[in-house]
């Protein structure tokens, strides 16, 4: 075990600490791969603000501390055994193993209550510790291959399915984001609803230091529509690239700037050289979280465009903004909005749909500023992180009490 560590809980064991919780995620700040990792780290972050003391286990990246305390969590990092291999899922498996290794270290000094995994991607270290550590285990599946792909089609995406049903039948409780990833899990894997809770995403309004005009040019002076997410079908950014072409068409005054990687970015760059939208829509690449945040506050618009979206926090990080924001009707997004009130639905794949809503917001920019503001007020009322972490905190100690329960029953 780390000495800084041993140090540490020596110098804290006079706190009355609530509960003891292990974190298992693949990911986690400055280490970014999508939006799972600012949910654990906004998660942790205010658990720890409730006097609870969360350890959080995750992949390093080599340059990253082995360990270190950030605002108030104990972050360990730790190397995949198989860290160079190109195979994702021998990675993953190299993963898994290091990060059992690591926790077997830390509970020799520290008791936990509880192990809470994020996805199948840390299914196999949690069930093991589950059984190794005699505690309780509480998943967030935060989103299914099923639904990723509208199905499950190839022999990796039915490995992935059954090591997420697997992590769910082993689990003593599933925390899902929204309503429709819950009926979503009812349909695709044999549960009892009443092993499942829903606990939205949380979110925080963040500070804008830089001026994206500076960075990005060619937004100078021009009235963009703003949209972000990692470069892959689901996110549906191919129908903006469909809206951009309408738009050409019918000669509207409209412009589309997408930040974000991931595999299809290059694909998506040659659609809109082959269709000659470049002075209608820009795909940046990546953009780092305050060059997000600038993009976002100095947009007309945010848009998300999904075809699949179990949550949604992209959305909730524009309307804590104030900024009007059009989203997808399916999944979780449709959930957050009610049209023409605190945001805008279009329908997914559309890109007439998509269009004629964000004609509808620059032809009325009083509307478009109502919007906004109902968005603002109803995001900042139920997704505050606060308010997030106390309703886990409830999900753990029913769950906690339920297993004692159980424990006692077998006894007798």
């Amino acid at each position: 075990m780390d000495d800084r560590l041993k140090i540490e809980m020596k110098h804290n064991h006079s706190s009355q600490w609530q509960l003891k919780i292990l974190i298992l995620t693949w990911e986690y700040p400055p280490n970014l791969v999508g939006g799972l990792s600012r949910h654990v780290q906004g998660l942790s972050e205010h658990l720890s603000q409730l006097g609870h003391q969360v350890h959080v286990v995750t992949a390093g990246n080599g340059g990253l501390p082995m360990f270190e305390k950030i605002n108030g969590v104990y972050v360990h990092r730790v190397t995949p055994l198989n860290n160079q291999d190109d195979n994702f899922l021998t990675w993953i498996a190299g993963l898994n193993l290091a990060m059992s290794f690591r926790v077997i270290k830390i509970a020799e000094e520290i008791k936990f209550d509880i192990v809470h995994a994020h996805d199948w991607l840390v299914g196999a270290a949690a069930i093991s510790l589950k059984e190794e550590l005699s505690i309780p285990l509480l998943t967030t599946i935060h989103a299914t291959e099923h639904g990723r792909n509208n199905g499950i089609h190839t022999e990796i995406q039915r490995f992935i399915h059954e090591k997420e049903s697997q992590l769910i039948t082993q689990s003593n409780q599933i925390i899902v984001c929204s309503h429709y990833m819950k009926e979503e899990l009812l349909t695709n894997f044999h549960l009892h609803e009443k092993k499942m809770a829903i606990v939205p995403n949380g979110i925080e309004l963040s500070e804008v230091k830089v001026n994206p005009n500076e960075i990005f040019p060619f937004v100078k002076n021009r009235k963009y529509v703003f949209s972000v997410g990692r470069m892959v079908k689901e996110k549906g950014f191919e129908t903006i690239i469909e809206a951009a072409q309408l738009a050409k068409e019918s000669r509207s005054d409209v412009y589309f700037v997408i930040a974000g990687k991931g595999p299809m970015l290059e694909r998506y760059r040659k659609m809109v050289r082959e269709k000659q939208v470049d002075q209608y829509v820009a795909f940046i690449g990546y953009v780092t979280d305050e060059q997000r945040n600038a993009l976002l506050v100095n947009s007309e618009i945010a848009l998300f465009p999904s075809l699949y979206e179990p949550f949604g926090i992209v959305a909730l990080e524009a309307m804590i903004h104030a900024k009007p924001t059009i989203v997808s009707e399916t999944g979780g997004l449709k959930g957050i909005i009610m049209d023409k009130q605190t945001g805008l639905l279009m329908a997914p794949g559309d890109a007439k749909s998509l269009l004629a809503n964000v004609n509808f917001l620059l032809n009325n920019p009083v509307k478009a500023k109502e919007i906004g503001e109902k968005g603002r007020k109803i995001v900042k009322g139920l997704y505050g992180w606060k308010r997030i972490a106390s309703q886990t905190v409830k999900v753990i100690e029913d769950m906690l009490l339920n297993t004692r329960a159980n424990v006692n029953e077998k006894a007798r």
